[in-house]
């Protein structure tokens, strides 16, 4: 078996001047052949995949604005093109293939390389620069084929409100997000889903947090809480804007340390989860930024070195010691 990876750039799907454009991925196509991974094709979702988490309206209405012609759907802003709902579609296909191919046995694990992200994407609408949440639809999918746990872990610098809202109600799906505190969307409290202890698990983080307070999230929140859930299968939310240099937020991970925590939860993986993990690309809006860190998630998930001297940041990291103190008391872990 091998790693293998899907690929959706969506050119078509693009709005003048928005951060979330095609060229997010131009530096990361150019790398594709480096990484020691297989292409798989992919088909798009059907739309009864796509409602095991989306409500039928929401994904009827979006059906009916982008064959209007598109336009601005939110005040993030979201928008959508007249190709949207089909590259939606693709996004989320390709994701699911990825996801089935592991948890078949026909791959060591996989990446879904894929724009529109869909991390923000709710239930009963679109949102965030997100279509469909992609990592919902594939872990509902997932429990279809008879996983009975499985847990999504996101560092998107933004808190996956979407996907947070898919999994509120159910058991068998549970979700753990670190994020910037005080930006968008506004949500990921750490007192959040006070039902759904050692479940549903925010980590709010202040602007500069890095490599070192991942390191330190990894092993005091991550690990006790794959431990705890014991997931059938790890899912990834993988944001590549919680870089030091993205353009829209402030938080402080170099490319190194993307592969640190990426390494950590394939460790998790195969110390838990038969190693069925599957990464599924999210934000990150600088694209030097995406491909290096998608090179630290391959290097990951092959087992292969990784170094990226040349990209360490330079902020001081804050102190989250007590936050973390609080978090782990609040859920139980150990």
């Amino acid at each position: 078996m091998t790693t293998v990876f899907t690929w959706v750039a969506s050119p078509a799907h693009a709005y003048q001047d928005h951060p979330e454009r095609p060229g997010r991925l131009i530096e990361l196509e150019a790398r594709l052949d480096g990484f020691g991974a297989q292409k798989l094709e992919a088909p798009p979702a059907t739309l009864e995949e796509i409602a095991r988490v989306h409500e039928p309206r929401m994904i009827a209405a979006l059906k009916a604005t982008c064959q209007a012609g598109g336009g601005i759907i939110d005040y993030a802003p979201t928008f959508a093109t007249a190709s949207s709902f089909d590259d939606a579609r693709l996004a989320s296909g390709a994701t699911l293939r990825g996801a089935r191919a592991v948890w078949a046995g026909e791959a060591s694990n996989a990446f879904a390389l894929v724009r529109p992200p869909g991390h923000h994407a709710e239930p009963a609408r679109a949102m965030g620069f997100c279509l469909f949440n992609n990592v919902a639809v594939a872990a509902r999918d997932l429990l279809e084929r008879g996983a009975r746990r499985v847990l999504v872990v996101d560092y998107d610098a933004h808190h996956g409100n979407g996907t947070q809202a898919a999994f509120w109600e159910d058991e068998r799906l549970a979700y753990v997000s670190t994020h910037q505190w005080g930006i968008y969307p506004g949500t990921g409290r750490l007192d959040d889903a006070p039902h759904a202890p050692g479940r549903i698990v925010n980590v709010p983080l202040p602007a500069h947090a890095g490599d070192e307070c991942f390191k330190q999230i990894s092993e005091q929140v991550l690990a006790p809480m794959v431990r705890a859930y014991r997931p059938q299968a790890l899912l990834v939310s993988a944001g590549f804007d919680a870089h030091w240099d993205d353009p829209i937020t402030s938080l402080g991970v170099s490319s190194a340390g993307f592969f640190q925590i990426s390494k950590r939860l394939v460790e998790l993986a195969g110390e838990y989860c038969r190693g069925k993990i599957v990464f599924v690309l999210e934000g990150g809006y600088n694209p030097v930024n995406v491909a290096r860190g998608s090179a630290g998630v391959f290097a990951a998930l092959t087992g292969s070195l990784f170094a990226d001297p040349g990209d360490a940041s330079h902020f001081e990291e804050p102190d989250i010691a007590a936050a973390l103190e609080a978090i782990r008391a609040r859920h139980g872990f150990s």
